[in-house]
């Protein structure tokens, strides 16, 4: 059996650096998984976080804080999550775009909650009517059809490589894909066909999406169209393992005080859990989500003997 982890934590933003330092602080096998230029945090200027004068960029903000949690001991990886799975004998599987799986005692949903759009005619006229944000919900209902994934990273290129088990063509739309070459090496190898150096300009159809116009000035004819941009969103990766999302909204994950989800094991903090969206939020919900999971990761240590 691989060597579990007793830690680890989904996104590189506040809430996932600050749920890392404290968690690899109690002694934890800790892995951190995320790009932090994929942080809402990355490109913002912050003046309102106390003890921090003057105007700091969040870029700085989450170098420091990665180089932190290196010092610390915890192990740091730029790779998006794929797929995660609830192990039979405790614990979780998770996927990477690497094309490796990590084994862990615990998981941490720190990868935020916003839901990138094209922001193009006809995207939100025929949201539900052919556009979808979310291949792993949405695929069964294209079976046989014409599809097209738009995206740049990972999330994107495995949406597509999904996608090719229902429909019966997948383009993938592209302006320059950013993915492991594991990631790459499996697209090359399958039916997808890649449309690379351009982007949707309008979705258009009569009632539900019949063609994308491409930049290019070429039109694609098609029935569906996903828009997985960035990363695979927490919605998803939640949902694979039966996570409880917030019933008002259905848009984030339920937490008690303990950032504790309905999944023992599980946890989240950050913007995933609601508003408001500020870092303070985020890094306090970090802390609180770090202490616990190591926590129990511990616990479970001590069960299994392994302490």
């Amino acid at each position: 059996m691989k060597e579990m982890k007793d830690v680890v934590i989904i996104g590189a933003g506040p809430a996932g650096i600050q749920a890392a330092i404290h968690a690899v602080r109690k002694k934890c096998d800790v892995l951190l998984l995320g790009r932090i230029e994929r942080s809402a945090l990355y490109t913002a200027h912050v003046e309102n976080y106390a003890c921090v004068a003057g105007i700091t960029s969040g870029q700085e903000l989450l170098e420091a804080g990665i180089s932190q949690v290196r010092n610390f001991g915890a192990t740091v990886m730029d790779e998006d999550v794929l797929k995660i799975h609830e192990e039979k004998d405790g614990g979780f599987s998770l996927d990477l775009e690497g094309g490796s799986t990590v084994i862990t005692r615990t998981v941490i949903f720190a990868n935020g909650t916003s839901r990138k759009k094209l922001k193009v005619p006809g995207e939100k006229e025929f949201f539900g009517r052919g556009v979808s944000y979310c291949v792993d919900c949405d695929a069964n209902f294209y079976r046989n059809a014409v599809v097209a994934v738009v995206g740049n990273a990972s999330a994107a290129i495995d949406g597509a490589l999904t996608l090719t088990g229902y429909a019966s063509k997948v383009y993938l739309v592209s302006r320059n894909l950013v993915a492991s070459p594991d990631l790459l090496k499996k697209l090359a190898e399958s039916t997808v066909e890649s449309v690379p150096g351009t982007w949707v300009s309008a979705i258009q159809g009569d009632g539900a999406v019949q063609s994308i116009l491409l930049e290019s000035g070429n039109e694609l004819s098609l029935e569906g169209v996903f828009i997985e941009l960035g990363a695979k969103g927490a919605m998803e990766l939640a949902l694979e393992i039966g996570i409880q999302l917030d019933m008002d909204t259905m848009s984030h994950i339920e937490t008690n005080k303990k950032a504790e989800t309905n999944v023992a094991g599980v946890y989240a903090a950050g913007d995933i859990t609601g508003h408001p969206y500020q870092m303070a939020k985020a890094v306090g919900e970090g802390c609180v989500a770090g202490m616990e999971a190591a926590n129990f990761a511990k616990k479970q240590r001590q069960k299994e003997g392994t302490v």
